[in-house]
């Protein structure tokens, strides 16, 4: 049984085969998600999916899969707000930051967004999620390296960024210019070195062993009930994906 599985920066590919033997593709962009259901694997892992300057993951492409009898899983970044979009229609979403968006508690797309280098650099993150920085804040309250004012200063400030301009150094500088205590900061900075929650790789860890544990106990074929419209946008979007496909081979 195939599975596929779309991340980087949140998880690398040999991080994640590690944890579930699968296919792993780059962060998708839009219609590559609708490309690997043509090859009809079991399930998909959406984790990672570009935004801004890329189209993103189409939600039809996601139902489409799903009515061809593909599971659609979704967790940390992109698969986190698609899973929370799609979850009446059957994207079933996994972790902390899924259930935050599926709640109401978290609504802004921003809050998983993060800029990254190239493929040929890994995908390396460049600046921190906001998700990662109110999970990290929020240890160190509870560690007692900062107070509730505090942490509730910091978040604002890193919630004020502009999501590719938030770091952990630009934000403790913004919280000494802020009138934050020098030497809480300097905690904070040695917590953040020691101790920074990476929630968003605890979540796409999390989406693997959902998906291993479902392999194992026996995934049937995904069952959906709504029926697929074939509207324009959605000709469109095919048509752009296949025509990036291979030409076929005739035996």
């Amino acid at each position: 049984m195939t599975v596929v599985i779309f991340a980087g920066p949140t998880l690398s590919a040999e991080e994640g085969r590690r944890e579930l033997d699968a296919v792993y593709l780059p962060p998708a962009a839009q219609g590559d998600l609708y490309k690997a259901a043509l090859g009809k694997p079991v399930a998909i892992g959406l984790i990672d999916g570009y935004f801004e300057r890329v189209p993103s993951v189409s939600h039809k492409e996601i139902l489409w899969a799903m009515t061809q009898g593909v599971h659609v899983f979704g967790a940390a970044s992109m698969g986190a707000l698609r899973a929370a979009e799609l979850a009446a229609f059957g994207m079933e979403g996994v972790g902390a930051i899924y259930e935050a968006f599926a709640s109401g508690a978290l609504e802004d797309d921003d809050e998983v967004a993060v800029v990254h280098a190239g493929a040929e650099d890994g995908y390396r993150p460049l600046s921190e999620a906001m998700v990662n920085i109110r999970a990290t804040l929020l240890a160190a309250e509870h560690a007692g390296v900062l107070g509730p004012e505090a942490r509730h200063t910091l978040e604002r400030l890193a919630k004020g960024l502009f999501h590719a301009d938030r770091s952990w150094h630009r934000l403790l500088k913004q919280g000494q210019e802020a009138g934050l205590d020098a030497a809480g900061l300097e905690a904070c900075r040695r917590f953040v070195a020691e101790r920074r929650v990476d929630a968003k790789r605890l979540d796409g860890l999390r989406l693997l062993h959902t998906l291993r544990a479902k392999l194992e106990a026996g995934l049937p074929p995904k069952q959906t009930r709504y029926p697929f419209a074939h509207t324009d946008s959605w000709e469109h979007i095919r048509r752009k994906a296949e025509a990036t496909l291979p030409p076929r081979t005739e035996e």
